[in-house]
C-alpha cells in the first residue's frame, strides 16, 4: 500500500465535512508556505505531535494575528498503522 489511501479529492470532502472548516485547498508543493501566504488563514491546523513553532507557516500567521493549532492524535488510527494492519492481516493469511 502507498500513501495516500484515500484521493486528494476524498480527503477534501471529508475535511469539508466538519462544520469548523470554511476553506479546503489542496496543493501539489511540497510544503504549504505559499499557499499559507497567499490565503492568510485565521487559523492554522496541523495534526500531530508538532509543537506550533515547527509548523510551516506558523509565523507568517502569528504575524498578522491568526493562530497555529495543534489537533490531537487518535491514536491507532494514524495511516501509518492502518497499513500496518492491513499488511499484518495479509501475512495471517
Amino acid at each position: 500500500f502507498n500513501r495516500p489511501i484515500n484521493s486528494t479529492h476524498e480527503r477534501c470532502i471529508l475535511l469539508a465535512a466538519l462544520r469548523s472548516v470554511n476553506k479546503v485547498v489542496s496543493f501539489d508543493e511540497s510544503t504549504p508556505e505559499r499557499l499559507i501566504k497567499l490565503i492568510k488563514p485565521d487559523v492554522l491546523v496541523k495534526g500531530g505531535d508538532y509543537l506550533p513553532e515547527a509548523v510551516v507557516g506558523h509565523d507568517f500567521v502569528k504575524s498578522y494575528g491568526g493562530v497555529t493549532v495543534i489537533v490531537d492524535l487518535v491514536i491507532g488510527k494514524s495511516t501509518t498503522n492502518i497499513i500496518a494492519k492491513i499488511r499484518q492481516q495479509e501475512q495471517d493469511t
